[in-house]
C-alpha cells in the first residue's frame, strides 16, 4: 500500500473557525492532572467522546474509572448524571416513565436520569440483561421511546460505561450487540511508581476534581465533533483500514471478524485521534494507536488486558501497509 499519495486536505472554513487547535490539548491536561500517569488512556478517553461514541472502562474497583467520567465531563462543560446499577434496577429506573398527576388528571412522563449530556453508567454489569439493554436504543438512536412516545435526548450524549471483571459476584455480561455499541473499550490498570507517590502525596483527587474548570461547553464540543467527521482519510488510509478488518475475519484465529460497522468505528476514532493531535488528516499511526481500544471487544478477545492488547498488536503487525 502506497501511503506516499496521502495529502492533507482541509476541514471546511466555517467548523474550523469554531474550532480552537489547543483546546483539546487543555482538555487532555486538565483530565491528565486529576487521574495521573495515564496520558493514553486520557487522550483516547477524549478521542472517543470527540469521536461522537461511547465509552466502556473495564477494571477493578478503585482504579479511577468513576474520576476519569466525571473530570471528562467537567473539562468539557457538559450536563452529568451519574446511575449506580443494581441488580434490582428496572428499564424505568433509567428512562424514566409516566407518571399520573392528580392535578392534571393525566399520566405525565418524568425523565430519569439518561437524560443528561455524559451519563456514567457504573457497573452496568451488576444489573439483569433487561435493564441493560434499555440504553441499547439511547446509544444508537440518541432518543428514549415510552409509551410510544420518542424523545430525544441532550447533545452532545456520551455513555460512559463501568464495568468489573466478569469473574467477580453477581456480575452478567453484556451481550456482543451491547459491546459493538461502544466505540472503545479501555482498561485503566495500576498507576506506575511515580503517578502513585503523587497521588499519595496530594490531595484528594475528588477535591481537585471539584477546583477545575471546563476549558469548552457543549456548542464547543459539537463543533470539534463535526471537524472530526470532515477529517481527510486518503484512499490508502480506506484501504489500510478495509485490509485490518479483512484480516481479522479469514486466518487470525479470532472469535469474530471486525464487522463494517466496527471498520467504521475504527476510521471514526482514527479521525478523532488525528484531531486531537493537531493535524487536518489521518495517517496510519493514527489507526494503529486506536485499534486496540475499537477492535479488542468487537473481536471476542477476552481475559488478561495485557494478552488482548498483545494480540492487538500481532494484528496489526501481520497486516502490512
Amino acid at each position: 500500500m502506497n501511503l506516499s499519495r496521502i495529502t492533507p486536505n482541509s476541514v471546511s472554513a466555517d467548523v474550523t473557525a469554531a474550532v480552537d487547535p489547543d483546546i483539546l490539548q487543555a482538555a487532555a491536561a486538565s483530565v491528565g492532572n486529576i487521574l495521573l500517569g495515564k496520558e493514553e488512556a486520557v487522550r483516547l478517553s477524549l478521542a472517543c467522546l470527540v469521536a461522537g461514541g461511547h465509552l466502556l472502562l473495564e477494571d477493578l474497583p478503585g482504579m479511577g474509572k468513576t474520576i476519569l467520567a466525571h473530570a471528562l465531563a467537567q473539562v468539557a462543560g457538559l450536563q452529568f448524571n451519574r446511575v449506580q446499577f443494581t441488580s434490582d434496577m428496572l428499564p424505568g429506573d433509567l428512562t424514566g416513565a409516566p407518571i399520573f398527576n392528580r392535578d392534571k388528571g393525566e399520566f405525565v412522563f418524568h425523565p430519569g436520569p439518561i437524560f443528561a449530556q455524559v451519563l456514567l453508567a457504573d457497573e452496568i454489569n451488576r444489573a439483569s440483561p433487561k435493564t441493560q439493554s434499555a440504553l441499547l436504543e439511547a446509544m444508537e438512536e440518541k432518543q428514549v421511546t415510552s409509551d410510544g412516545v420518542s424523545r430525544p435526548l441532550p447533545r452532545p450524549f456520551f455513555v460512559i460505561a463501568t464495568q468489573n471483571p466478569v469473574d467477580q459476584l453477581s456480575t452478567n455480561p453484556l451481550p456482543e450487540a451491547q459491546l459493538d455499541r461502544f466505540l472503545m473499550r479501555l482498561s485503566l490498570g495500576y498507576p506506575d511508581k511515580a503517578a502513585e507517590l503523587e497521588i499519595l502525596r496530594g490531595e484528594d483527587r475528588r477535591v481537585l476534581l471539584e477546583h477545575s474548570a471546563p476549558v469548552m461547553d457543549a456548542q464547543r464540543l459539537i463543533a470539534l465533533q463535526a471537524a472530526a467527521r470532515s477529517l481527510h482519510a486518503s484512499e490508502p488510509i480506506l484501504a489500510y483500514i478495509r485490509a485490518l478488518a479483512e484480516h481479522t475475519r479469514h486466518g487470525a484465529g479470532l472469535r469474530y471478524g471486525l464487522s463494517p460497522r466496527g471498520a467504521q468505528a475504527l476510521l471514526a476514532a482514527a479521525r478523532a485521534w488525528a484531531l486531537l493531535a493537531g493535524r487536518d488528516h489521518v495517517l496510519p499511526a493514527d489507526v494503529q494507536a486506536v485499534f486496540p481500544a475499537v477492535a479488542i471487544h468487537r473481536l471476542g478477545l477476552s481475559g488478561d488486558a495485557r494478552d488482548a492488547t498483545q494480540a492487538a498488536g500481532e494484528l496489526l503487525a501481520a497486516v502490512a501497509l
